[in-house]
């Protein structure tokens, strides 16, 4: 099955690492994680400030793959400290998608930048 792989996206940083912002296969998008960056880098804020901002990436990430924020079948959240911001980024959630996917959150050791919170989905279409 071929593979499209999604590197640069308008409104996305550039990533420090060796990473494509996307990989599409066959009717399935892979985002990989997305923290609260913007041009000049990592800002830190809220949990939900943080979590809004990486959803923004993952949105625009989804969309130059050919999908949409419907198409977001899973997500994972990763979170520096669960028992502090889980409220605020389930809020945040429940703005971001009128139905709910499948999703895994977690307590990461660290993050990179000392980042609150990543979000990473898997996206999924009947057909492309």
């Amino acid at each position: 099955m071929s593979r499209k792989y999604i590197k640069k996206v308008p409104g996305v940083p550039a990533s420090p690492s060796p990473i494509s912002n996307a990989v599409v296969v066959g009717n399935t998008c892979h985002i990989s994680g997305q923290l609260a960056v913007y041009d000049d880098g990592y800002r830190s804020g809220s949990a939900g400030a943080e979590a809004d901002r990486a959803f923004d990436l993952v949105f625009k990430i989804a969309a130059a793959a050919g999908f949409c924020s419907e198409d977001i079948a899973y997500v994972d959240i990763a979170f520096s400290d669960i028992e502090r911001d889980l409220a605020e980024v389930n809020e945040v959630c429940r703005t971001r998608f009128s139905q709910f996917p499948a999703r895994t959150v977690y307590e990461a050791a660290k993050l990179p930048f000392g980042a609150k919170i990543k979000i990473q989905a898997i996206a999924m279409k009947d057909s492309v």
